[in-house]
């Protein structure tokens, strides 16, 4: 593990590579680009930066416009408005006619802190797995973040990128890192349990995983970077093997990661299973620590919920 990096830093800075190797990538803002970190992209490429101002509707139409033409837009706004406020138009002009549209969403999860419940966008995976032809990724790290985000201008379709506010360890080697879609990456091997878990919850596991280790319990790592189209074949080896799952996410347990994981399994193999994120309620404002600690996010849950697992195994 090493720098503290938030992933909505990693975004900005793949932007400015991926722009100047693609003359085809656009990048559209509403009104909020130095908080999703396109500011940069604006000042390198003005005459393929546009601010559409606070429409987020709009903003979407005029993507689906710009990828219809040939671009490669990557919109960005909050993802509480992203997946909210414009949800009609991804759904009906984008995700519909399977436009090439690349929709990066920052201020995700209870981590958004002080911004409080109506900035915390705790339902937007499952807003965006339900739509079909769109593709869900929420990236560990700025390592992986920097692999996304061009991986996904090479591929031709929708997709919905999940970033943070907040700096997180970076816990993949930028040398040896290879970001492959729909296939999850298992970080550490475990023949009792196995953690499957995305975007900056991957850091949590991994902590949890070696206090487990110290009490004598094997949990396996397994990082979900695509939520859709998920990784069945990895997640119904894994169960096969250890029998125990759980899964961690900075999101509502219903509809996003636990929800997919479970999905697979009760059609395949069903096995003991608990899901760790927001049990269903909104968050509040407060700083991103203390609100990962009161809703139970951390690596000392993820411990305690493995126990109690194991006994039942």
């Amino acid at each position: 593990m090493g720098n503290m990096i938030a992933t909505r830093d990693a975004y900005g800075k793949a932007l400015i590579s991926l722009g100047k190797t693609n003359n085809n990538v656009v990048v559209l803002d509403a009104d909020l680009s130095k908080s999703t970190k396109t500011a940069e992209f604006s000042t390198t490429f003005p005459d393929r930066f546009f601010n559409m101002g606070i429409a987020e509707q709009n903003m979407m139409g005029v993507a689906a416009g710009f990828a219809t033409a040939g671009k490669i837009p990557y919109v960005s706004t909050f993802a509480m408005f992203a997946t909210g406020r414009a949800f009609e138009i991804i759904r009906n002009s984008i995700a519909y006619p399977k436009l090439n549209v690349k929709i990066c969403a920052t201020h995700a999860g209870i981590t958004v802190g002080e911004d409080g419940a109506s900035h915390q966008a705790l339902e937007d995976i499952a807003c965006m797995r339900a739509i079909p032809n769109m593709t869900v990724i929420a990236p560990a790290d700025a390592v992986e973040t920097d692999a996304v985000i061009h991986a996904v201008s090479e591929f031709d379709g929708p997709v919905y990128v999940r970033l943070g506010r907040l700096a997180v360890p970076v816990i993949n080697d930028s040398e040896t890192y290879s970001f492959e879609l729909g296939k999850g990456v298992e970080l550490k091997e475990g023949k009792d349990v196995t953690i499957f878990a995305t975007g900056m919850m991957v850091n949590e596991a991994l902590i949890a995983s070696e206090t487990l280790k110290e009490q004598g319990i094997n949990a396996g790592v397994v990082n979900i970077h695509t939520i859709k189209p998920i990784d069945k074949d990895l997640i119904i080896k894994k169960a096969k093997e250890t029998g125990v799952v759980i899964t961690v996410e900075e999101h509502n347990i219903i509809g996003g990661l636990g929800s997919a994981v479970a999905e697979v399994l009760s059609e395949n193999h069903p096995v003991i299973m608990k899901r760790i994120g927001i049990n269903d309620t909104f968050g509040e404002s407060g700083k991103p620590k203390d609100l990962l600690e009161k809703y139970k996010l951390n690596a000392s849950q993820i411990v305690e919920i493995t126990k109690e697992l194991m006994t039942n195994k």
